[in-house]
């Protein structure tokens, strides 16, 4: 299962601006985690205290970037996401995502990491991926019969 993120490459690569918190390291993966979660695109085993976590994230007591670092050490794998969520992770989030969070939440910031982690960010967020998601979801034209 290939790993697609981890906040380790943020903060041992140089650019994390060392006066911000370690946690900010992990906000633009929590937005993706936490939209999976609700999608229900998370592999999760019922009963466990990921579950219960991820209950969590969808009754937004916490977000997605807690659930990462508590529940995934800060690491996001393509095997932690369903079939379905796997194979679109493994397109968009390696392809796409990085360049959709700039142009949605980094406007004037001078980091990356200065990115808010909040509800009304996930929620921007939220909609660029449902728009990716749905057309990944599309049946190209020479398909539909």
């Amino acid at each position: 299962m290939p790993k697609l993120d981890d906040t380790n490459w943020h903060l041992n690569g140089g650019e994390f601006p060392p006066d911000l918190p370690e946690e900010n390291a992990a906000t633009h993966i929590g937005f993706f985690v936490a939209w999976a979660i609700n999608q229900g695109l998370w592999d999760i085993s019922p009963g466990t205290g990921e579950s219960v976590a991820a209950q969590r994230v969808r009754d937004r007591t916490i977000t997605g970037r807690t659930f990462l670092l508590e529940q995934c050490d800060g690491k996001l794998f393509s095997g932690m996401l369903n079939k379905e969520g796997s194979a679109f992770a493994q397109k968009y989030y390696e392809r796409a995502y990085s360049k959709d969070y700039q142009r949605t939440l980094i406007l004037d910031l001078e980091s990356d990491y200065l990115v808010a982690d909040s509800w009304a960010n996930y929620d921007r967020m939220a909609e660029v991926i449902d728009q990716r998601y749905a057309k990944e979801k599309e049946k190209p034209w020479w398909k539909l019969w």
